[in-house]
């Protein structure tokens, strides 16, 4: 993708996306996302239906009068974007990949933040680390973010959610918004899983197709797995086939809906048909 047609797509991805969150999601995440806690702003005087326990007993006495301290929220967050870049995410049977539709989530969060003046940062991960930026805030991050989801070739092309998971442990000393996005087609992070989602406020964003959840009858077919590139002739003519990987596959969806429920964390799937904004709009009011 050559300079200029990049700085194109990131400029539609900004359009499309920060519409949404200035007029539809900056509310809602501010409010699902709360502050660290209360700092205090100043003192005022006493009005009719004040908190009594609020009530500053120093400064009354002084002026002989009531006076309350007003608290604001300390707002300041961070919010991480840790996105799945194997080969599983360059799928897709309508008119985008899975990871087309992940850098539109990821830059609707993005913005989201931005306009709640938090830091965002981001992590790609394969079956490795392939791309991790701190959090910063900023307009100019936040397109620099885009346009890595965009364009960014990983190296390796199968999946490890545990060490993605594992890394962020290690390298975010303090809490903060994790949104992980991914197929769930890998197994084996519960371990790190569990660590993250005690210390982060981690949600899961499972991206699927609907064409990956049972085969056609076709015959004796190739197959290749995006993954590790292997061909494999399946007969998706035997029913018990068929029986067999849509079986195989509920039962990962239900792995991860449960995993991630377990351990307090939250979840949204979407497929590439749904509208990501109801999905999205519909986990912050559940949360509130």
């Amino acid at each position: 993708m050559d300079t200029k047609e990049l700085l194109k797509k990131v400029r539609k991805i900004e359009i499309k996306t920060r519409r949404l969150s200035d007029h539809v999601f900056g509310g809602e995440y501010h409010s699902t996302f709360k502050g660290r806690g209360m700092t205090f702003s100043e003192v005022r005087q006493y009005q009719f239906g004040d908190d009594v326990r609020a009530i500053d007993w120093n400064v009354t006495a002084r002026y002989n009068e009531p006076f309350v301290k007003v608290f604001e929220e300390e707002r300041e967050l961070t919010l991480m974007l840790v996105v799945d870049v194997s080969g599983s995410e360059f799928f897709g049977t309508t008119h985008q990949f899975k990871r087309d539709l992940m850098t539109e989530l990821a830059a609707t969060l993005s913005f989201s933040a931005l306009q709640n003046n938090d830091k965002v940062g981001l992590l790609l991960f394969s079956d490795q680390v392939e791309l991790f930026i701190p959090p910063k805030k900023g307009r100019s991050h936040i397109l620099r973010i885009i346009r890595e989801l965009l364009e960014f070739q990983p190296q390796r092309q199968q999946t490890d959610i545990s060490a993605a998971l594992a890394f962020l442990s290690g390298i975010l000393k303090k809490k903060a918004i994790v949104f992980l996005l991914s197929d769930f087609m890998h197994e084996g992070y519960e371990k790190n899983l569990r660590i993250a989602a005690k210390k982060h406020d981690l949600t899961g964003i499972r991206i699927y197709d609907k064409m990956e959840a049972s085969l056609p009858h076709l015959g004796i077919v190739p197959m290749v797995d995006s993954e590790t590139q292997k061909v494999r002739y399946i007969n998706t003519g035997s029913k018990k086939v068929r029986e067999h990987y849509a079986r195989n596959y509920q039962e990962r969806a239900a792995h991860f809906r449960q995993l991630f429920k377990l351990n307090g964390a939250g979840t949204v799937e979407c497929s590439m048909e749904d509208n990501y904004v109801k999905k999205l709009l519909g986990y912050f009011k559940m949360r509130l």
